[in-house]
């Protein structure tokens, strides 16, 4: 909705940028800045930066940036309107609402109430005859009914259209059913009931909503699980099987797992610590979460190939981040004879909380996980598989920053090959020089392309006239810089400009100082997406002078309008005055004839 500008200009100075972002990270003042540990992207050295002088974060690593408004966007995972209504909650502020943002927030709340009913009804067919084949199979996976409660688990029926009848009966529509994901509609237009003759699990979120559910099988169907779509209240990239409980615990970090009974499992042995990422790989967005809760992580996957798959993907995902990421190895079991693979569910079972205890006591950093992972991929006993084995795992060990790792675990490497550790350190320090001079190589190819640096990351907002672009910028920090300089602009229109997204800005910028409001970065935020104004945000990082500011503004006019004029000069689609310009530009590139430029 489009909020009055008043209203926001005063809920984002009544937010604090700095406490605001504190809140969620830690931060330390450095000159005039607070820096940290940027919630967007995985990193060990902080290159997250707060400027309370300009309300504006910025990432120097991952490029986010904006004002108040757009960092609980971002580190909440809502729309603006939400965002705004969030932060004037926090403010003690009434939230100005037009008729359709009232049908929308009314959707979302409907859509969540019916979610809780359903569940509750779910829940409520665990004690009835229709759900005895659930009940039953809870037993059969020793899930006692105070497990059962406390993740609200529940039975879906062996019936078309048992929960579409229910809900009905409590006042909701068929089109509530439908946004929900609760039932499908078939190619006659009938509903009928999306899980049937299921294990239910709700997936509740950090706030204790339940925005999705998950259906298990109980004998050998397919699909044998089946999950909610994404809906208007739920996204599976943004939410995390039980960490509506976890984040209760008093645990020091969490266990992440591949499944909801692992999940479940745990929790019941007294490990109230173990989350699980809705069936797909971990993603960014969960490790968002993870980390308002804790610092460290636990991979528990199944010891089979797609377990250690699973392993190696997020250990990827989190290598460079401020998690410490440790690896928890399930044997496999000896049954009849043989070893056979084994889950959570089956460790504790068959071994007791007491042997997880230990096996998480012993679980391994990231890097042994990683070497053992290398080790078991050669035959050592085979020299030439020793001397392949030696060119992998040195380009892994000297991706280390650290140099007394890098020689620590060049000693495990050498002696896990028989080779002397010398030998090893040399290949290592070998890979290094290669590794930096891939990196030097990279810069220099960025720093080359000046140009492309310049440029915003959005394809959407890219620069077609980068000279005209670049004094557009200039012109937008000065105005933020100083609102007298606007009087000065006069001759100066936002159709001059180049650039759409900086007209607009500019325009905006005028209107603000012309109706005497003094505008900032983060108020300009109710009309930029997100990756508008994380280039906004990294163009005002660029310094500008106080001192000389009336003069670059007159050279940046001069310009755009100059610019401006070329523009207009060479009428879009005459292709005779394009290849008179074209043989213009070859002539002077090659030197010539004609005033160089």
């Amino acid at each position: 909705m489009a909020f009055p500008q008043r209203f926001l200009d005063e809920l984002v100075d009544r937010s604090d940028i700095v406490d605001v972002v504190s809140s969620y990270v830690s931060l330390t003042k450095k000159g005039g800045n607070y820096f940290g540990l940027c919630p967007f992207h995985n990193e060990k050295t902080g290159s997250f930066s707060v400027a309370p002088d300009k309300q504006i974060f910025y990432c120097f690593g991952c490029h986010k940036g904006g004002g108040v408004l757009h960092f609980i966007m971002e580190i909440e995972n809502l729309g603006f309107p939400d965002a705004v209504r969030f932060l004037a909650r926090r403010a003690g502020m009434d939230v100005p609402e037009d008729n359709a943002d009232r049908e929308e927030s009314r959707r979302r709340q409907r859509v969540l109430s019916l979610n809780k009913e359903a569940a509750r009804w779910f829940y409520q067919n665990l004690s009835r005859p229709e759900g005895a084949a659930v009940a039953a199979y809870l037993e059969r996976r020793r899930i006692t009914r105070r497990t059962a409660m406390n993740f609200g688990l529940g039975a879906s029926l062996d019936s078309w259209d048992a929960l579409l009848s229910a809900m009905q009966e409590k006042g909701y529509s068929k089109a509530d059913m439908l946004a929900a994901g609760l039932v499908v509609q078939n190619k006659q237009g009938r509903l009928y009931d999306k899980f049937r003759s299921r294990l239910m699990f709700p997936v509740i979120d950090v706030k204790g909503d339940v925005v999705a559910f998950g259906g298990r099988v109980l004998d050998k169907g397919e699909p044998k699980y089946m999950n909610t779509t994404e809906t208007i209240v739920y996204s599976k990239r943004r939410n995390l099987y039980g960490i509506n409980l976890a984040k209760k615990t008093r645990r020091p970090n969490f266990i992440l797992c591949e499944g909801n009974i692992d999940v479940i499992t745990l929790h019941q042995a007294g490990f109230d610590n173990a989350v699980a990422s809705m069936g797909t790989a971990l993603t960014m967005e969960q490790t968002k979460i993870l980390s308002r809760y804790t610092k460290e992580l636990v991979l528990c996957y199944d010891n089979d190939a797609a377990g250690q798959l699973a392993t190696q993907k997020n250990i990827k995902l989190l290598e460079d981040s401020e998690f410490k990421v440790r690896i928890l190895r399930l044997p496999r079991r000896l049954s009849d004879g043989e070893y056979v693979k084994q889950d959570v569910d089956d460790f504790i079972k068959f071994q007791g909380p007491a042997a997880f205890e230990a096996a998480l006591s012993g679980s391994t950093d990231q890097m042994d996980y990683r070497m053992d992972a290398v080790a078991g991929k050669y035959d050592l006993s085979d020299p030439e598989q020793k001397i392949a084995y030696g060119g992998e795992i040195s380009e892994l060990i000297a991706s280390l920053s650290n140099a007394v790792e890098r020689e620590v675990y060049a000693g495990r490497a050498a002696e896990a090959a028989g080779i002397s550790r010398q030998a090893m350190l040399t290949e290592v320090e070998r890979a290094r020089r290669k590794l930096r001079g891939q990196e030097k190589r990279a810069l220099t190819r960025e720093n080359l392309n000046a140009s492309a640096l310049r440029q915003p990351r959005d394809r959407a907002i890219r620069y077609n006239d980068l000279r005209s672009a670049m004094a557009e910028e200039g012109v937008i920090r000065l105005l933020l810089l100083d609102g007298s300089l606007a009087e000065r602009c006069r001759a100066l229109a936002p159709e001059d400009f180049s650039s759409d997204f900086l007209s607009r800005i500019y325009r905006q910028l005028l209107e603000a100082w012309s109706e005497g409001r003094t505008p900032t970065a983060a108020s300009l935020g109710a009309s930029c997406s997100p990756e508008e104004m994380s280039h906004l945000t990294g163009v005002l990082q660029r310094p500008e002078a106080p001192a000389h500011a009336e003069r670059a503004l007159a050279d940046y006019i001069q310009v755009i309008l100059s610019s401006a004029e070329k523009r207009r000069g060479t009428p879009e689609g005459d292709p005779l005055l394009a290849a008179v310009e074209k043989f213009k530009g070859d002539k002077k590139k090659k030197g010539y004839g004609g005033k160089q430029s």
